[in-house]
């Protein structure tokens, strides 16, 4: 398939914008923790993404606050400001047999491992993969106009993260970033097949 190297701004906009639609569960116990692992580990691949409440202060950042993972029925977001890095979650993010599509997947491996170390396998960058496609647009809002047509909302993207509930708003979008980088996955596999 032939992509668009980018998209403008006026483009976007005139796309319908999509947000998650499937089911949503805040993981906040071990009861919520094993059902997300059982459900996420019967799939070849999952969208990842995190979140981390912003700062405005110079040379101070803060730690990871959500760690998000979905199909296109589920998502999870997992609450890391009130817990550790769960052995369960650290086995998934290792499991190689488990591809885990995200953007700028660095810098989220990065400050979960801050949490927790441990050996990431089985992840995928979506920015490579568009390039490889000639795409020259990284951003998950461009990628999604270019390679699904549709637009997401990144209104929530400098929110307060680490708040003791998130709002409606904050929990679509974070399904939403996740979900989408699902999505992308899959189409760039099924051109493939």
């Amino acid at each position: 398939m032939n992509y668009k190297e980018t998209i403008t701004k006026e483009e976007l906009e005139e796309l319908p914008l999509r947000s998650f639609e499937g089911n949503i569960m805040i993981v906040d116990n071990k009861d919520k923790l094993r059902e997300a692992v059982a459900y996420l580990t019967q799939f070849p691949f999952i969208g990842f993404d995190t979140e981390t409440k912003p700062s405005f202060k110079k040379g101070h950042i803060n730690t990871v606050a959500l760690l998000q993972l979905s199909t296109n029925e589920r998502a999870f977001l997992f609450r890391l400001n009130y817990q550790d890095l769960p052995r369960k979650i650290i086995a998934l993010l290792s499991n190689p047999n488990i591809i885990k599509a995200g953007i700028a997947i660095r810098d989220d491996i990065k400050t979960l491992q801050q949490k927790r170390r441990f050996s990431p396998a089985g992840f995928c960058e979506l920015q490579d993969e568009a390039k490889e496609r000639g795409i020259n647009s990284f951003s998950l809002k461009k990628l999604s106009g270019i390679v699904l047509g549709v637009r997401v909302s990144k209104a929530q993207q400098l929110s307060n993260w680490e708040a003791p509930n998130l709002s409606e708003a904050q929990l679509s979008y974070a399904a939403t970033d996740a979900w989408i980088c699902y999505e992308i996955y899959k189409q760039f596999k099924n051109e493939q097949e």
